[in-house]
């Protein structure tokens, strides 16, 4: 497969509907399975609604960077300034397409973006600890794991429906500088 040829730009509230489809299909249900990304054995229910990509799009202090291939809108995250770092969150890259370098592409520009244009002297994400291999994936690209973990919001049904009781984030930095 050749590497795909992403062209970025910043999500609008049009974009909204597309980007909870995109979020939706690369983490949950069987379309999320055709991807390595899925967390359809760790959680049911949704990944997320209108209303929270809504706030990400519209938040003052970042909103939500996409990746278009040959116009079609394939991949997203959210990246956020929060004094002196970038909180870097929701990403999602369409099962059909995983695989094809745009991962790290959208990872990089995100950073790129966090350090040049915020000054931002490092990147923060936090991903559920039972993704060894989601994990793995970012510490190949410079994230360091920090053993600082916070709670699964168990019983909030907008983050999904836990099938585990062992659910935890863990905080991943990696220095911009």
């Amino acid at each position: 497969m050749r590497p795909l040829k992403a062209t970025f730009r910043t999500a609008t509230a049009a974009d909204v509907p597309a980007l909870v489809r995109l979020i939706e299909s690369a983490y949950r249900g069987d379309a999320s399975r055709a991807g390595w990304t899925t967390e359809a054995d760790l959680l049911g229910g949704q990944r997320t609604d209108p209303e929270g990509v809504t706030a990400v799009v519209n938040n003052p202090d970042g909103g939500m960077l996409v990746a278009e291939v040959d116009g079609a809108l394939v991949t997203c995250c959210q990246l956020e300034n929060r004094d002196g770092h970038a909180y870097f969150g929701m990403f999602a890259v369409s099962p059909g397409v995983q695989g094809g370098g745009l991962g790290k592409q959208v990872l990089a520009e995100a950073e790129r973006l966090a350090r040049d244009e915020w000054g931002a002297s490092e990147m923060r994400m936090t991903v559920i600890t039972a993704r060894e291999e989601l994990i793995a994936w970012y510490v190949r690209r410079g994230y360091v794991r920090t053993g600082e973990t916070s709670p699964f919001p168990y019983g909030d049904e907008r983050f999904g429906l836990p099938k585990r009781d062992d659910l935890e984030f863990e905080l991943l930095v990696k220095k911009l500088t």
